[in-house]
C-alpha cells in the first residue's frame, strides 16, 4: 500500500510559521486523498487539511485562513504551511492516505510529528 514520514515539527512562539513535510512511497497511484490530522493531549484526532486527487482542499474551521496544504506530484511529497500558529495549535500532526489498491479501500497514517507553540 501507501507509508508516510512526517517531518519537520518543532517548537515554536505564537505568531510564528512552521513547514510540515510528508514522504510518501509504496503504491502511490493507488491514492485518492492525502491530507493532515492533528491530536492534542485528551482530545479526538480531528481533519487540518485534505487535497484529493484532483488538487481540491478542505480545512478544518480552526486553520481557514492561516494554514495551507499543497503537494508535489514528482517528489512523492505533501506539505502543510502553517503562519500565524496559537498555542492552541500544538499537538502531534499526522498525515493520511486513502485510496484503493486491488479493490480494496485503505488508508494510511504516518508516525506523526510534534508541533508545541509555546512562548
Amino acid at each position: 500500500q501507501v507509508q508516510l514520514v512526517e517531518s519537520g515539527g518543532g517548537l515554536v512562539q505564537p505568531g510564528g510559521s512552521l513547514r510540515l513535510s510528508c514522504a510518501a512511497s509504496g503504491s502511490i497511484f493507488s491514492i485518492n486523498n492525502l491530507g493532515w490530522y492533528r491530536q492534542a493531549p485528551g482530545k479526538q484526532r480531528e481533519l487540518v487539511a485534505v487535497i484529493s486527487r484532483g488538487g481540491s482542499t478542505n480545512y478544518g474551521d480552526s486553520v481557514k485562513g492561516r494554514f495551507t496544504i499543497s503537494r508535489d506530484i514528482a517528489k512523492n511529497a505533501l506539505y502543510l504551511q502553517m503562519n500565524s500558529l496559537k498555542p492552541e495549535d500544538t499537538a502531534v500532526y499526522y498525515c493520511y492516505a486513502d485510496g484503493r489498491y486491488s479493490g480494496l479501500r485503505y488508508s494510511a497514517w504516518g508516525q506523526g510529528t510534534q508541533v508545541t507553540v509555546s512562548s
